[in-house]
């Protein structure tokens, strides 16, 4: 039962990826079809990101009236009616409308799931929780650049997705009494690391320091920043590069930026399996710098096969990067603020990914959107400066913190 639940959560994160990728690869047809500024994308973007954000910090109050399976369900029809929305609007003013209530369904389903995994599901899960929404975000691409090649239609592109999202809203209206008694049933796997049982990093009392003033925290919140900004602009404005600059198809453009998202899925599946072999802060390393030789791809004169391993690569970079650090939170800065410093992580988040991609369409605008490169390499150099030097303090305070745990061993 638990694992048959456990799929019917994995269909709900793939149906959080797929709308996440359909404006940037649509845009070029639907800016045309309106007649509307290159900088408009980033507005709409900034539309659904802001409802997301709004949705996130009031998810906590919600999930505890009404429960993540009420939350999902009606998450999910929200979304699901934007979408179709989508597929009706008349006008840009209508987008705006329909953008609200797809950012604030998406971000209740994806503050809810995460939490019902962590809380009912053992922790491996939810690294594949992440591979699925990667899954989505792969095939909404797909599913768009199929309607755009053969009807020349990016609303019929919104119809099919709208469609599938519906189909899981009758899924998770007749599995609603599931949600309790899996739930309950479940055994959750709370893994007890000896290494972050105390965070007096600095001989303060814990409880009374405040998370912020914690060494690294404002480090970790820069990392997160500008990853949510690498990854959210590389989907919403490389199909445009790709059509403005080097001149592909729509259609091409829309299937290479789907390889990018493919690359986050691979990535994210690869980095499941290797976790047990080598540490998070290796693998955000790696990734970093996975990520920023795709970005040197990107602006560097070669053939135009190397764009496309370019936008693969800074993917497979990207993929292990946010989840990793997710994970090293309570490892960075203790148990008894982890919970806090993860609420401010995510929210800087989901800021990075509201305003770093239409700060990028509003430069474009008024010079090029052949700029597109340099900003994501620009994105990821700070994002791995920042995590080094975080990376520099933990070393120095590692003794410390051995000293203060083993002081407390009776």
């Amino acid at each position: 039962m638990a694992t048959f639940f456990l799929l019917i959560i994995y269909m709900a994160f793939i149906s959080l990826g797929l709308p996440d990728s359909l404006l940037g690869v649509s845009w070029a047809m639907m800016q045309s079809e309106f007649g509307a500024p290159l900088e408009t994308a980033g507005l709409l973007f900034m539309t659904i990101a802001g409802g997301t954000i709004i949705s996130s910090f009031a998810s906590g109050t919600v999930l505890k009236r009404f429960g993540t399976g009420i939350v999902t369900f009606f998450s999910c029809l929200m979304t699901a009616g934007a979408l179709l929305g989508f597929h009706f609007a008349p006008s840009i003013f209508w987008l705006f409308i329909c953008a609200i209530p797809l950012g604030l369904g998406a971000g209740a389903v994806d503050a809810g799931l995460n939490n019902y995994v962590a809380s009912h599901y053992k922790a491996h899960h939810m690294s594949w929780l992440h591979c699925f929404w990667g899954v989505g975000a792969t095939l909404g691409p797909v599913i768009m650049a199929q309607f755009i090649s053969g009807q020349h239609s990016w609303r019929n592109g919104y119809l099919t997705i709208a469609g599938l999202q519906f189909v899981l809203v009758v899924i998770l209206f007749f599995t609603l009494p599931l949600w309790n008694k899996v739930g309950g049933n479940s055994n959750v796997n709370a893994t007890k690391d000896p290494d972050n049982t105390n965070s007096a990093w600095y001989g303060a009392d814990p409880e009374n320091q405040k998370p912020l003033q914690i060494r690294g925290v404002k480090l970790a919140l820069l990392s997160f920043l500008f990853y949510c900004g690498a990854e959210a602009t590389m989907g919403l404005w490389g199909s445009s590069f790709l059509v403005n600059v080097k001149d592909l198809s729509i259609d091409v453009a829309a299937k290479w930026v789907s390889l990018y998202y493919a690359g986050i899925t691979i990535g994210r599946l690869i980095t499941g399996f290797i976790t047990l072999k080598i540490s998070n802060r290796t693998l955000i390393r790696m990734g970093q710098i996975i990520a920023l030789v795709g970005a040197a791809l990107l602006f560097l004169p070669l053939p135009s096969t190397f764009l496309l391993v370019g936008f693969i690569m800074v993917g497979l970079g990207l993929a292990p990067i946010f989840p990793c650090m997710l994970h090293e939170t309570p490892a960075r800065f203790g148990k008894e603020h982890s919970q806090t410093i993860m609420g401010y992580q995510m929210a800087v988040a989901y800021t990075g990914s509201t305003f770093l991609p239409p700060f990028l369409g509003f430069i474009a605008a008024h010079s090029t959107i052949g700029i597109f490169p340099f900003v994501i390499a620009g994105f990821v150099a700070i994002m791995l400066l920042g995590s080094e030097k975080l990376n520099a303090i933990l070393n120095r305070n590692e003794p410390l913190r051995v000293k203060n745990n083993n002081s407390t061993v009776i």
